[in-house]
């Protein structure tokens, strides 16, 4: 079905496409792509009148608002401390002034941050959501976003995540029911 979108209404969402998380190995396609569809969409949604919503991941410098619950698979950190610039927004999708830039504590972009609320005075009803990782940022944002209401596109050539199988069991099991899936030329073509 032919993807059909009223920029004024609509929000690319692009999630932790950072200096600290595009510097790590993704699949099934790397970084560089991920970050280069994002910056097509970025553009030809600016153009045609819509939002764009740079979000990334953050924590405090004392790390006391980081999650940190008792798991059967913890995430392993290594050294807790990170480059200055690790939560940089990559230098291909700096913001500019009508972007939207969220800084998030945890996995998705809704909780403890101002994202619902922006876009709702902006009359959003419609959410494009790409970025890295897809099975994380990208799918707690989405299931979030479900929650709220909103309608989601989600554009499966410009995610990656760190193993091809999460990658894989998101787009075909969690995303077709909450949204419809799409490629960067179908956005692309539905903002002409």
């Amino acid at each position: 079905m032919e993807l059909k979108l009223e920029p004024s209404r609509t929000a690319l969402v692009v999630i932790d496409l950072q200096r600290g998380i595009v510097s790590m190995p993704a699949e099934p396609r790397s970084p560089t792509e991920v970050v280069a569809r994002a910056a097509q969409m970025a553009t030809a949604l600016r153009a045609a009148g819509g939002t764009v919503v740079l979000v990334r991941v953050a924590r405090s410098p004392d790390g006391r608002d980081g999650l940190k619950p008792i798991t059967d698979a913890p995430v392993q950190t290594g050294d807790r401390s990170v480059p200055p610039d690790w939560s940089e927004i990559v230098p291909e999708l700096k913001p500019e002034i009508t972007d939207i830039v969220i800084t998030k504590r945890q996995w998705g972009a809704f909780y403890g941050t101002e994202l619902d609320l922006k876009l709702r005075r902006r009359g959003v009803d419609t959410i494009i959501l790409c970025g890295i990782s897809t099975n994380v940022g990208v799918e707690s944002t989405a299931r979030d976003a479900y929650e709220r209401g909103y309608e989601q596109v989600f554009v499966e050539d410009a995610m990656a995540a760190r193993d091809i199988e999460d990658h894989r069991h998101t787009v075909r099991t969690v995303f077709p029911r909450i949204g419809r899936i799409r490629s960067t030329e179908d956005v692309l073509a539905a903002l002409k």
